[in-house]
């Protein structure tokens, strides 16, 4: 989700750490971007049909996509990305659309067309006494979970998902269908499978800065959940300076978080908290205190007091001169994070920095240190990826992708002859090894690497 607001000066450096919610009095010390390095660039040949968001285009606004990669013949995987209330697209490794699933009314008695806005994929679920792959969709409208079965042929299949949502399932966080049309429901989501067994689902609330957790269940052969639980993560922070800072929003929302992923080894869930940075949560999060949480990076603008203006629907800096306690990798707002599992506990936690249109990569291990940013070029008449939203990643060979895939949202499409005056989105696909070559990342492709294909 874009929103909109006045530039700022940049921040203070990213090595500094938080205790709980305030600052260690060492960022008082720190200077300006004094660790920040210029984008690496790779580039990117292959992008999905555009999407538009009107209504011509069927309301299809592209937002997160997930990459299902098939053990037995990679090159039948799939990327499957949400469109909002355009639902669903399926698409092969050509960037070829093979499916779309409308936003279909929740099976349930009060249930409304849907909004899909993030996407997810369990692997190895029982489900009628066979084991299935799903993807597991955030609808918006009716504050739950959607699923979706993978046909295993994939890419050879005639239709790839076919939805198997249970009826009937409680909204995630909201006690009613009134107050779930005030739409602060359920929206980023992420799939955990920890190694002693059990599929569980991490979901944001829209407009907030709650966290939940379901566990994915069987009912009557479909898929339901249940065993929902929330966290409230801090929304203002105390800074050395003695001020106590809040990001600035539009009246009547919080500093929410979107885009999360979850090591599947350590049962550390890296959520991305648009307008503050990237978290790092243990799981479950029954065991959770936000003293158990750590702000592993800032944004930019972390710490510079703004002020909302009615006039212009704009946050403002209220002094100009307030550099604040920023990073410097992340520019607001941070939407979709990924893993790339390498050998053991290595890796890498990809992150979109939709501001300054740039991916930041920190090491999966210990402290989670910044390994560098880059950027995706467009050429052979694709355009570059701007304002990515969400983003998804494998360390599997794919088709040609041989050194693994990454797969953004694009927004907005600028390509050849796209229509400047429609709201147009997509999805390109970049070869990992370029983005590890650029920024000297080991790749590791073997599939023990990643725990979901045990």
């Amino acid at each position: 989700m874009t929103r909109y607001r006045t530039p700022a000066l940049l921040g203070a450096a990213l090595v500094l750490a938080l205790s709980g919610p305030a600052l260690t009095s060492t960022a008082q010390a720190a200077s300006p971007h004094a660790d920040a390095v210029a984008p690496v660039v790779v580039t990117t040949d292959n992008e999905t049909p555009v999407l538009h968001d009107d209504e011509e285009g069927g309301n299809a606004s592209g937002d997160d996509p997930a990459i299902w990669v098939d053990p037995a013949d990679s090159t039948n995987s799939l990327v499957i990305v949400t469109a909002k209330e355009g639902g669903l697209r399926v698409y092969d490794l050509a960037s070829r659309e093979l499916q779309s699933v409308a936003a279909s009314a929740a099976p349930r008695a009060d249930g409304v067309d849907g909004r899909y806005n993030n996407v997810d994929i369990a692997y190895g679920f029982r489900l009628g006494g066979r084991t299935v792959d799903v993807a597991v969709v955030s609808d918006r409208y009716n504050d739950q979970l959607r699923f979706f079965v993978i046909d295993p042929a994939g890419a050879a299949a005639g239709t790839p998902l076919l939805e198997v949502t249970a009826p009937e399932q409680a909204f995630l966080f909201n006690p009613d269908r009134e107050a779930v049309d005030e739409e602060h429901t359920a929206y980023g989501v992420a799939v955990w499978q920890p190694m002693k067994g059990g599929t569980f689902v991490a979901v944001t609330q829209e407009g907030t800065t709650r966290l939940g957790t379901v566990r994915l269940v069987e009912q009557d052969g479909l898929i339901g959940y249940t065993d929902v639980v929330t966290t409230t993560m801090p929304g203002s922070f105390a800074l050395p300076d003695g001020t106590t800072w809040a990001p600035c929003e539009e009246p009547g929302v919080g500093p929410q978080f979107e885009g999360l992923t979850v090591d599947q080894r350590t049962g550390t869930l890296f959520a991305a908290q648009e307008d503050v940075g990237l978290w790092s949560v243990p799981l479950p999060l029954m065991k959770h205190t936000p003293a158990t949480s750590r702000l592993i990076d800032r944004t930019t603008d972390f710490g510079i007091h703004d002020a909302w203006n009615a006039e212009t629907e704009e946050c403002e800096p209220i002094d100009p001169q307030d550099r604040g306690f920023g990073g410097s990798l992340l520019t607001a707002d941070v939407e979709g994070v990924d893993l790339y599992y390498g050998a053991g506990s290595t890796g890498y936690v990809i992150v979109s920095s939709q501001g300054d249109d740039t991916y930041a990569v920190y090491d999966r291990r210990g402290n989670h240190a910044p390994l560098g940013s880059f950027r995706i070029a467009g050429t052979g008449g694709v355009d570059d990826v701007n304002g990515s939203d969400g983003l998804a990643v494998t360390n599997r060979p794919v088709g040609e992708y041989r050194q693994g895939l990454l797969v953004s949202h694009d927004e907005p499409e600028t390509g050849s002859g796209v229509d400047p005056e429609r709201d147009a989105t997509n999805f390109s696909y970049v070869q990992f090894g370029d983005v590890a070559d650029a920024l000297d990342l080991k790749v590791s492709t073997a599939a023990r690497n990643d725990p979901r294909f045990r």
